[in-house]
């Protein structure tokens, strides 16, 4: 299993990693005006191939397994 955080201060809300999600597990969300990605799915739906993390040219995804 494995897990993926992001960082809501480095996130700018890009959308890429959302878009390089192979299972459609994360999503950009709004909180209290500010907007930034989250993970939505299910904790077992992450692969852990890394793609999100590669592309957030911010450095606010981390992927670690579990």
């Amino acid at each position: 299993m494995y897990i993926v955080t992001i960082d809501i201060e480095k996130c700018k809300a890009c959308g890429d990693c959302v878009e390089n999600c192979a299972v459609q597990a994360l999503a950009i969300v709004e909180e209290n005006g500010k907007k930034f990605a989250m993970f939505t799915g299910n904790p077992d739906d992450c692969l852990g191939c890394l793609s999100c993390e590669e592309v957030c040219e911010e450095g606010a995804v981390t992927v670690t397994e579990y």
